[in-house]
């Protein structure tokens, strides 16, 4: 597993943990436009994919996925978070939770189970579920 992203060295200062996955698209941009949002002005920001959330993170999931039909798929909005300095890391326990594994990922990301990702979250200024 790779090893904790910079936030135990600076604490994020928002965490998103991200629960909603692709039965609720319309509910999904909302949380990455505040993840960029908090971003731009230069706060660290991560987000914790986990449950359902864990979903999006499959290779084919988020960029077929649309909150409004003819609008910008949920892969858009997620790379408007990381392009702005959004850190995206997921659930190792939840991607058995939903038959995947690393390899069923679209891209490489940091993967740790809650146990190893809370002491380091729960040091941010703010923790959002959403």
């Amino acid at each position: 597993m790779a090893m904790m992203p910079d936030i135990e060295q600076q604490p994020a200062d928002l965490v998103i943990i991200l629960i909603t996955g692709p039965e609720n698209p319309k509910r999904l941009p909302s949380a990455f436009f505040l993840a960029a949002a908090a971003a731009v002005q230069e706060q660290n920001v991560v987000m914790y994919f986990t449950g359902p959330a864990t979903e999006l993170l499959r290779k084919g999931v988020a960029e077929n996925l649309y909150p409004m039909p003819g609008g910008k798929s949920v892969k858009d909005f997620m790379k408007l978070a990381r392009d702005n300095g959004v850190q995206i890391m997921g659930c190792v326990q939840s991607l058995d939770l939903n038959g995947m594994t690393k390899e069923d990922l679209a891209e490489e990301l940091p993967l740790f189970t809650p146990t190893q990702a809370l002491p380091a979250l729960a040091t941010a200024g703010r923790i959002l579920t959403w």
